[in-house]
């Protein structure tokens, strides 16, 4: 059974029995052409074909990459309340028809081909972690500029725990725009974001890591991106609020929890949930009937989540809906845990 709250209320949510698309996607608005980022030599890249990643410094919309004081209190300066109410949650073009979700391709939506593994979630210093208030603090709205247009847009994100203690993961989508686009600016991560309150502050973005196909094709199989972030008056974010663990190579049928800001939903305003079981789709994926429209993009989709803290594994984050109302995620295998390892260090 598939639960949908708002995450102010108890877990014990109300159950969706009928909910109508919005004919959008969790995903990145198509963007006009830009100047074509691919992976070059000399990137910082994380080898392995396909699953292939690349980490580019973080910059401002004027190019400068965000790495000093000076360009964390220009990100500061830029993100005005203002400038984050009139944000546009990141939309993109509805996902293949609904159809072959029932009749899955063996060849590409069979089960794990390596062994599972995971990384424990961590909880936040006792001397920094806020009141509950049961929103999850380790999940957040992410705010951004998309070169392609000079748009500002939403995503959501959510923090990761790693050796560094800075880093959040999202989607693919909310760092780069794919095929033909660039890579985001002025991108900086606010852990439970609520109608404007940022209750534990505003972290910016260090450096910025995702797939090369989902660079150099929109592969959206992998459009998955992990990101550091500075620390935020010398305190890290896991430190902050929690990070939750990450998974791969689990079945792609998982009880999970995910959250976000989805925008069809207190105009994105607010952290939602939604509980269910996922399910294998043909081009290898996994979906759930969650209805999180643009804004919830990125948002996590996650095993073992523990309200009691907030606090779960990592398994899949948002990626696409269908018209009527199917989300689906990137599949969390092998090659998620290389980016991980090449970007988890990170500091």
């Amino acid at each position: 059974m598939r639960s949908l709250r708002h995450s102010i209320l108890p877990l014990a949510a109300a159950t969706v029995l009928a909910l109508i698309g919005t004919g959008t996607a969790a995903e990145a608005a198509p963007a006009p052409a830009a100047a074509k980022t691919r992976a070059t030599a000399g990137a910082l890249t994380a080898s392995g074909s396909e699953a292939a990643s690349v980490g580019r410094s973080a910059r401002l919309s004027n190019g400068t990459p965000v790495d000093s004081a000076k360009d964390i209190a220009a990100l500061e300066r830029f993100w005005t309340p203002e400038r984050m109410a009139k944000a546009v949650s990141l939309d993109k073009a509805p996902a293949a028809p609904r159809p072959d979700a029932a009749k899955p391709d063996p060849a590409k939506s069979a089960g794990p081909t390596g062994k599972p593994g995971s990384i424990p979630s961590a909880p936040a210093r006792s001397d920094l972690k806020a009141p509950r208030i049961n929103e999850s603090a380790a999940a957040g709205k992410v705010f951004f500029t998309n070169p392609s247009d000079g748009g500002t847009y939403t995503c959501s994100a959510s923090a990761l725990n790693s050796s560094s203690k800075q880093m959040v993961i999202t989607a693919g989508h909310c760092v780069h725009g794919g095929k033909g686009g660039t890579w985001m600016t002025n991108w900086v991560y606010v852990p439970r974001y609520r109608s404007g309150a940022r209750p534990f502050g505003t972290f910016a973005a260090k450096q910025m890591r995702t797939f090369t196909a989902w660079m150099n094709d929109s592969d959206l199989r992998r459009d998955v991106a992990m990101v550091t972030t500075w620390p935020l008056n010398g305190n890290k974010i896991v430190n902050v609020t929690g990070g939750h663990g990450l998974s791969w190579n689990f079945s792609r049928q998982q009880a999970v929890t995910i959250l976000g800001y989805p925008g069809n939903h207190d105009g994105g305003e607010v952290q939602w949930a939604c509980t269910g079981t996922t399910r294998a789709v043909s081009d290898g994926r996994i979906e759930i009937q969650c209805n999180f429209g643009g804004g919830s993009s990125g948002g996590p989709w996650l095993r073992e989540f523990n309200d009691s803290n907030g606090l779960g594994s990592v398994n899949g984050v948002m990626s696409t809906v269908n018209s009527d109302g199917w989300n689906r995620s990137s599949y969390f295998d092998d090659g998620v845990k290389g980016m991980y390892d090449a970007q988890g260090g990170v500091t």
